[in-house]
């Protein structure tokens, strides 16, 4: 299997040294939806996570609402959209027969409608969490019209599978070399996506964390990074033994590519 690791939306925001920890504390900074495209033998193109699509671009207030598109301020390129990436790269969107948001916020599940025949897979709290949207919180992160269109869910339990000391859930039925791995507490089903590819594993943690440092063995992250992961959280302190463990995974098995969705450094490390 091969990946493709696609930018699906530069983000913006004022405060770069409360982001990157240097700059001016009034330009702007830079996070962007780091996706993953993946190749299989035999289950067509999967997209893991999906950033901002061409809907989100067109009518960005209206899908996004009037309180995170201001705080984010994204670039909303058309050519940054999944949609225009796949085909750039040659393929169609029904080349997409697959679907794995790490989450369904809607800087990660923007692209669901670009990609109306695809199933897309998620952890059952995780819908269950969308589908009621039982806080203030949930009402402005999961935005219904993004799935309105009706996706194909495909919804998982908890599967008894372990993968490097990690509940694991097998996403595809005959493909066991791409699983979930449940890291609740940014939200209540919030999961990454393991890749057995041919150079071996990757991890893609989504926003399990946010700056390229928060694993390292002393971990470091910017002000308004951290206060933003810390009041965001459904369960910041289930979010932080989860970043403690993927601090283990990546000191015990250093051959493992970790990346979460918003670093730009590990952005340029991944196409570089």
């Amino acid at each position: 299997m091969k990946i493709h690791h696609l930018n699906c939306g530069t983000m913006c925001p004022i405060g770069r040294r409360l982001i990157h920890g240097e700059g001016s504390l009034f330009a702007t900074g830079k996070l962007v939806c780091h996706c993953w495209l993946i190749e299989t033998d035999h289950d067509g193109l999967i997209l893991v996570d999906t950033g901002y699509g061409t809907h989100d671009v067109q009518r960005p207030v209206e899908r996004m609402g009037a309180i995170l598109k201001p705080l984010l301020l994204p670039k909303l390129d058309m050519a940054e959209t999944a949609l225009r990436q796949v085909e750039a790269l040659g393929f169609a969107a029904s080349d997409v027969r697959h679907v794995i948001p790490t989450h369904l916020d809607m800087d990660h599940a923007g692209g669901l409608t670009d990609f109306p025949k695809a199933e897309v897979h998620t952890y059952k709290p995780e819908y269950d969490a969308a589908m009621a949207r039982r806080t203030f919180p949930e009402k402005q992160r999961y935005r219904p019209i993004q799935w309105a269109h009706g996706p194909n869910w495909q919804i998982h339990d908890l599967s008894g599978e372990r993968w490097q000391g990690f509940d694991a859930v097998r996403t595809l039925e005959k493909n066991d070399r791409v699983l979930f791995i449940p890291l609740v507490g940014h939200t209540r089903g919030h999961c990454g996506v393991a890749v057995q590819t041919d150079a071996g594993w990757q991890l893609h943690a989504g926003d399990a964390y946010f700056h390229h440092e928060e694993l390292d063995p002393t971990p470091k992250v910017p002000w308004l990074l951290h206060t933003f992961q810390a009041s965001f959280a459904f369960d910041d302190s289930a979010r932080r033994q989860n970043q403690a463990r993927l601090r283990e995974l990546k000191a015990s098995h250093p051959e493992i590519r970790v990346n979460c969705a918003h670093s730009v450094v590990e952005w340029d490390r991944s196409v570089g």
